[in-house]
């Protein structure tokens, strides 16, 4: 099953039609990506569906065989990692020693058929996580005969999670982890292993209806994922349309920005990483579906607070050594990096 559907995945990715657009240029190089991922996700959306209603196949297999599925990954994801670590050509400014090489990757964007394998890695790690938390929407009303709101809501949000993903799929080519980092165990294992198998953690927590949701929870967790959401996209779709045109309008001002390189309008004018924030909102409201009967799925914001932060500074450092005295600069008039008047 794991290696069927990354392996009907990679052939959507070669096959679909969609557009092609540059990456930015990295040590003289630049990257060439196909941006097939909404249809591809659409369209085994659709597959799942028809397979679900005809009785060809349940999604619930993928929570009863979800240990299974588990250790089959991780068996992929290792010999992947391997793959690329020994079976290829290693480029002459590889990591020395192969805990680095094997850990870290050696090559920035490995290509298999004409295919980004870093870029692709994404969709499988995606579709799966949505796919998991459909599984148990299926296993709900299998065993109960219905959905309940927390589960409605949950599946609500975590769907269109996902495909606003694919919609801007576009802007996952000038992300820290497609420009600069090399493709290796650590990204892989990240990709296939850890999203679609912990990501969903609170969907499996919704399966067996707990306390029902009141009416003002249900309106102050909508209210959190709207603003996560718009938070969390407004930033980055922000970021994306000034680095193709820094003569663009934010929130209907002419953008402003400093030496034409940082900008300091809309949300990137109150803190350095607001996207961050608004991701970790979106990821509150998925657990906080669950109620508070356990504290297991709150293990994922935790995580995930904790990773972001960890990349927020992991990124000052990278600017400043990018942008030096300017970045300097930067930090001086947009104070705040995550919470702002707090952090």
């Amino acid at each position: 099953m794991v290696s069927g559907f990354a392996g009907l995945l990679f052939l959507g990715s070669m096959l679909l039609p969609g557009r092609r657009v540059t990456g930015p240029e990295v040590e003289g190089q630049s990257t060439t990506y196909k941006l097939n991922g909404l249809a591809l996700f659409l369209m085994t959306v659709m597959v799942a569906c028809f397979a679900q209603v005809s009785g060809w196949f349940s999604l619930s297999v993928l929570h009863t065989r979800f240990a299974s599925l588990f250790v089959a990954t991780n068996v992929f994801a290792f010999a992947l990692s391997g793959w690329l670590y020994w079976g290829r050509a290693r480029p002459r400014d590889a990591p020395p020693g192969p805990w680095k090489g094997f850990f870290f990757g050696v090559e920035l964007n490995p290509a298999w058929f004409g295919v980004d394998l870093k870029m692709f890695s994404y969709r499988p790690s995606l579709i799966g996580l949505a796919l998991f938390n459909a599984s148990f929407a299926v296993v709900q009303y299998e065993t109960y005969g219905e959905l309940t709101l927390a589960m409605t809501l949950y599946q609500i949000f975590t769907f269109l999670y996902v495909l606003n993903y694919f919609q801007f799929e576009h802007g996952m080519i000038h992300t820290w982890d497609l420009v600069s980092e090399r493709f290796g165990w650590m990204l892989i294992w990240g990709d296939y292993v850890l999203v679609p198998f912990f990501y969903c953690i609170a969907g499996w927590w919704l399966i067996h209806p707990s306390e029902p949701l009141s009416p003002i929870a249900v309106a102050a967790i909508v209210l959190l994922f709207v603003f996560g959401f718009w938070l969390f996209r407004g930033a980055n779709e922000q970021k994306h349309r000034f680095k193709r045109d820094p003569g663009i309008r934010i929130w209907g001002q002419p953008a402003r920005s400093l030496d034409g390189r940082l900008l300091v309008s809309g949300f990137w004018g109150i803190g350095r990483h607001l996207n961050y924030t608004g991701e970790i909102c979106i990821y509150l409201a998925f657990t906080l579906t669950t109620g508070f009967a356990s504290w297991l799925p709150y293990l994922l914001p935790a995580w995930l607070a904790g990773l972001l932060w960890h990349r927020s500074r992991r990124d000052e450092r990278r600017c400043h050594a990018k942008y030096g005295e300017l970045w300097g600069r930067y930090t001086q008039r947009v104070r705040f990096s995550m919470l702002p008047f707090v952090y």
